[in-house]
């Protein structure tokens, strides 16, 4: 042993060792993060991809089935109005008929009443005959009224 040069040798070589295992171990450990880093940007590159297509496939059943909803509803309302202006035409017809059926029944009324005015005078003064008798006995009901009152 010369004046400790071997030790000192020896704790340099050490070290040098080390250091070249530590840089070593930080590399293998660097590339297998990048390596890592790499597989996870493609998955999920992957996944976006996945996912866009999914979204696609929806977007474009939800735009079917809503434009299947919008022509149904289209066909129906079309039957509706036209179901609609049939009947208007009914009930327009129907309301013609009434209204040329009264005009009719109105005239035929007219026509009646002109004919049975000359009976119905005949009548009023029969009945007006009638009544002269009721008002001279209606002077003593007013008198057996007066009488009761008193």
């Amino acid at each position: 042993m010369s004046n400790g040069n071997g030790v000192v040798a020896t704790l340099t070589g050490a070290a040098e060792s080390m250091k070249e295992t530590a840089s070593n171990i930080g590399s293998s450990i660097a590339s297998t993060a990048k390596k890592a880093q790499k597989a996870v940007k493609k998955r999920t590159a992957a996944a976006k991809k996945a996912v866009a297509k999914r979204t696609d496939k929806a977007s474009k059943a939800v735009k079917k089935t809503v434009a299947k909803a919008k022509k149904k509803l289209a066909s129906a309302s079309a039957t509706a109005k036209a179901e609609a202006a049939v009947l208007k035409k009914k009930v327009g017809k129907k309301t013609a008929k009434k209204a040329t059926k009264k005009a009719a029944a109105k005239k035929t009324v007219k026509k009646a009443v002109k004919k049975a005015a000359p009976k119905k005078a005949a009548k009023k003064v029969a009945k007006k005959a009638a009544p002269k008798k009721a008002v001279k006995k209606a002077p003593a009901k007013k008198a057996v009224k007066k009488a009761k009152k008193k």
